[in-house]
């Protein structure tokens, strides 16, 4: 079993992912930062749910929801002749659900600790919402996106629950690095699960020194 194509694998699912949750997460994490609606716990509740869920109750639920006959994957299939389950799209969206909190809520954190009154300024000086949220709100809250990034690039990259319900072991298609550490340690080949281990430790290390020097460097400005 290569050693470089799952793990070149998880680094496409894990970009992808972040992607696509900063996407989705920017305008959520601002809505449930702004809002006083009262649906906001629930809102609140639902995106962290993927936290305190074991991944196997959620990956059942997604298999369910993805497959030929779910809901979503039964539109798939009459749309692309092809099934959500066991392909990297559907890894892909589970691995959205999965992440989401890790990605929404340091967003919202940030957005949260932003001084009303600096927005209020903006607004008094002619800017739209939009406008004001792209040239103030945005650029402040910049520890923010990149902790949310750091921290749904390197979650993905990490999970193995969602991914095995969903996508199985294809190779070259879903078998991402951790499902092949798990190859490995069944096959008793615990040199190449400590190859792969090793590579996983240190790159988790070190993107979160990255992440937490950058946070206390822009803390201090």
């Amino acid at each position: 079993m290569s050693l470089y194509g799952p793990l070149w694998l998880s680094a496409q699912l894990a970009f992808v992912t972040m992607v696509v949750l900063i996407l989705i997460g920017t305008p959520l994490a601002w809505w449930l930062s702004q809002t006083s609606s009262r649906w906001k716990p629930v809102a609140q509740a639902v995106v962290a749910m993927p936290i305190v869920l074991p991944p196997t109750v959620l990956g059942f639920y997604l298999l369910i929801l993805l497959g030929p006959d779910g809901t979503v994957g039964r539109w798939w299939v009459e749309l692309t002749g092809s099934t959500l389950t066991f392909s990297f799209t559907g890894l892909v969206i589970a691995s959205c659900i999965y992440s989401l909190p890790f990605a929404v809520q340091p967003i919202q954190n940030s957005f949260e600790a932003l001084p009303r009154q600096t927005l209020e300024r903006a607004w008094t000086l002619g800017a739209s919402r939009l406008d004001a949220f792209f040239s103030v709100a945005a650029p402040l809250s910049l520890r923010g996106f990149v902790s949310g990034m750091v921290l749904a690039f390197a979650h993905t990259l990490g999970e193995f629950g969602v991914v095995l319900m969903v996508g199985g072991n294809i190779p070259g298609e879903t078998r991402v690095v951790s499902i092949a550490i798990y190859d490995h340690v069944e096959s008793l080949n615990y040199a190449a699960a400590h190859r792969m281990s090793l590579l996983l430790l240190g790159f988790a290390f070190a993107v979160l020194l990255g992440m937490y020097i950058f946070n206390r460097k822009w803390s201090t400005r």
